[in-house]
C-alpha cells in the first residue's frame, strides 16, 4: 500500500466540532434486500443506537466478530438513510479508503461506555 496524500489542515476547532466516542456492539443483524449493509445495535452507557456499515462482505462470521467489541463512533452526525433504514452514527474504521481490509478503531484496553475521544 502506497499512503496517500495527507489531507489539508484543519483547525482545532474543526476536529473538537466531532463527538468520537467508544461503544460496546451488542448486536449485528442483516439488512434485508442489501449485498454490504449490517446493522449494528451499539451501546453508548446512557442509551443505544442502530448503525448501518456496509461491511457484509468483509467478514465471514460478523456477528461472531464484532458482538462484544468496542469500537469508536462518531455520534454527532444526522442520521441517515440507507436500504429503508436509519444510521444515528458512523463506525470509524481504518483501512477501507486505502483498500486495506478494514479493521475496527478500538480503545487498548476497555473503557466504560460513552468515553469521549479527545
Amino acid at each position: 500500500m502506497t499512503p496517500a496524500p495527507t489531507k489539508p489542515l484543519v483547525s482545532v476547532e474543526d476536529l473538537a466540532r466531532l463527538d468520537i466516542r467508544v461503544g460496546t456492539i451488542t448486536g449485528v443483524d442483516d439488512v434485508p434486500r442489501s449485498s454490504k449493509l449490517l446493522r449494528l445495535t451499539v451501546d453508548f452507557g446512557d442509551h443505544q443506537r442502530s448503525v448501518l456499515v456496509g461491511m457484509k462482505q468483509e467478514r465471514t462470521d460478523p456477528r461472531a466478530d464484532l458482538t462484544g467489541r468496542q469500537a469508536l463512533f462518531v455520534v454527532n452526525l444526522p442520521p441517515r438513510t440507507m436500504a429503508g433504514q436509519v444510521s444515528e452514527a458512523m463506525l470509524f474504521d481504518l483501512g477501507y479508503a486505502d483498500g486495506v481490509a478494514p479493521a475496527l478503531a478500538v480503545p487498548e484496553r476497555p473503557v466504560p461506555n460513552g468515553t469521549r475521544a479527545g
